[in-house]
């Protein structure tokens, strides 16, 4: 053992001995951590009612927050305060948790001042800007009556013009790729003031004065759309190049991005090189299940030796296995409670039957960002509300990319889906996240941590025994997986790299089995985000790393529910935080 390690060994001893010792003068700073936390907090979201309204704090709905340059100003000094303040509590003097939190706090700051004076991209995502999820959030809160949301609403309404007016002016040399995707997500909101609000004012029992304002109202907002809408698409048909700027934000800005969005012990080019040995390591597991398989599913047919080509064989002819257009929603909704038997019955992680799962269509003000299913949570402040499980709908679809959607999410992908979506992945994590002690953990989750669970969960299910260790199930399982990794190397490839459609799509159809659909739709979402590809990937490896070590560790007193649960007690925070703690 070298004499550097002996040290951390020794260091890490007796920080763990002194974190089980009662409360001396030496640590007072915990209680005043917690005050001072407590208050920020408040004071955090009372600055952005936006965000406190998606976590289920309802205090200020009423306010349809505009983010003007003066505002933003305001913010990035008062951030800059909290920031000071939170350096008068030396981490020596504070638990763990707590100095997660503080960590966690200071990340968000940083990034709210990089974000806003570096990356900018409140100038040239245009997409930013959409009033529809925040009224469909009023209408959905089931702890007011309708007359009490239509007061809301009005109030909000009202406020819709001059919201679109700070849209329009704060815009400057937008991508074509987000215009595109504003126009879309805009269009799709219309129907929440056009349908929505109508259907709730036909039940409602205020009076008539107010009913008429209320219409009012709504004319007023489905013009100031229409006219955000027009103003994009004539922005869209200047011809200048001078107009635009590339989708791409190259390596300088996407490392910065990463180091704050991901919050990894990993670089961003560290983990894009661990990925390219992943991808050959995964295809050499496959080629080794195809084999396996070929002489149940091709009889008379002599296996390739092309090996990327058998695979892809392989997986094509098991892609036939799949649910009919119609019935996809439906067919979700009933592998939830299959998914929900096999952790009970193994023991894997207390689960929550209290808290609602919805499985229902996108809103159409979701649509377009190249994402077919996505999971939206009711928050700290909503505990007991309802989680959405959002799958996109093939109404739209010609047949031919129905048949390639439906081969891609077939009978097999489509378990792995909701494992990763549903449970024990997102809905599952989130729930646990919204019952922290800890409302930083909850309010400002990391993404890698949140992203690497539901493909952690993935894994573990199957190396639990979840389809009898069907090799078919492992085959497709190592295809989705696959999917992982390459959005990693897709997203490092075509933002820092300069990788091609063209080459992109290639990539994802020939090395990693996927359909023509999917790889169309991955292409459109590279385009349009920066960095969150690389958190599924980035924060599996950091998890799965973890447990691992504690396996090695612990021997024979490993206990993997323990571990589940008590990896989620810490909430969204991220993985390097969580496993400093746990180690």
């Amino acid at each position: 053992m070298s004499k550097s390690l002996f040290y951390f060994l020794i260091l890490l001893a007796l920080t763990m001995y002194a974190c089980t010792q009662p409360k001396s003068k030496d640590n007072y700073h915990d209680d005043a951590f917690g005050k001072f936390t407590a208050q920020m907090v408040n004071d955090f979201l009372k600055l952005n009612p936006s965000w406190a309204m998606s976590i289920g704090l309802h205090d200020n709905d009423d306010i349809l927050e505009i983010v003007t340059p003066k505002v933003r100003e305001q913010k990035m000094a008062q951030y800059a305060l909290w920031k000071d303040s939170l350096q008068q509590y030396p981490d020596s003097t504070l638990s763990p948790a707590n100095r997660m939190d503080k960590v966690m706090l200071i990340n968000y700051f940083d990034s709210y001042k990089w974000y806003s004076e570096v990356l900018k991209s409140h100038e040239w995502n245009p997409a930013e800007y959409n009033v529809g999820e925040s009224f469909d959030i009023v209408l959905n809160n089931t702890a007011k009556s309708v007359n009490e949301r239509l007061e809301i609403i009005l109030k909000r309404l009202k406020q819709v013009p001059a919201y679109y007016e700070n849209a329009i002016s704060s815009i400057h040399k937008p991508t074509r790729e987000h215009i595109q995707l504003a126009i879309l997500q805009n269009d799709g909101s219309k129907y929440i003031f056009q349908k929505l609000i109508i259907d709730s004012l036909n039940n409602a029992t205020i009076s008539q004065a107010v009913k008429e304002d209320i219409n009012l109202q709504l004319k007023h907002a489905i013009i100031a759309i229409d006219g955000y809408i027009e103003y994009l698409k004539k922005l869209s048909a200047q011809s200048s190049t001078d107009a635009f700027r590339d989708f791409r934000i190259g390596k300088e800005l996407f490392e910065q991005k990463f180091k704050y969005d991901i919050q990894s012990s990993y670089k961003a080019e560290e983990i894009y090189h661990i990925a390219l040995q992943r991808k050959a390591e995964i295809q050499k597991q496959m080629r080794a299940l195809t084999h396996q398989l070929w002489p149940k599913y091709f009889t008379n047919t002599p296996e390739p030796n092309d090996s990327l080509k058998s695979v892809a064989m392989m997986i094509e002819a098991l892609s036939r296995s799949h649910c009919h257009r119609d019935s996809f929603l439906q067919t979700i909704q009933k592998q939830i409670p299959e998914l929900e038997k096999f952790i009970n019955d193994k023991n894997l992680i207390y689960l929550d039957r209290s808290k609602p799962l919805v499985v229902r269509q996108t809103p159409p003000y979701m649509e377009g960002g190249g994402a077919g299913a996505s999971i939206n949570d009711p928050g700290p402040f909503n505990k007991n509300g309802k989680t959405y499980y959002n799958v996109s709908l093939l109404t739209h679809y010609t047949p031919q990319q129905a048949e390639s959607y439906l081969r891609e999410y077939n009978d097999y992908i489509l378990q792995i889906l909701n494992i990763h979506e549903a449970i024990p992945g997102h809905y599952t994590q989130l729930v646990y996240a919204n019952q922290s002690p800890s409302l930083v953990k909850s309010i400002f989750g990391n993404g890698a941590m949140i992203e690497g669970w539901a493909v952690y969960g993935e894994r573990m299910m199957l190396e639990e025994g979840y389809g009898n260790q069907s090799p078919e199930l492992w085959l497709m399982y190592y295809k989705w997986h696959l999917r992982s990794v390459m959005n990693t190397i897709l997203d490092y490839s075509i933002q820092c790299l300069n990788m091609t459609e063209e080459e992109a799509k290639r990539l994802m159809t020939q090395e990693a089995f996927q359909q023509q659909a999917e790889a169309d739709g991955k292409w459109k979402r590279a385009t349009l985000t920066q960095v969150q590809l690389c958190s599924y990937f980035t924060g599996f490896t950091e998890i799965y790393a973890l447990r691992e070590k504690l396996k090695m560790r612990q021997g024979t007193n490993f206990n993997l529910k323990k571990y589940h649960e008590q990896f989620l007690s810490y909430g969204s925070a991220p993985i390097p935080l969580i496993s400093n703690v746990m180690l």
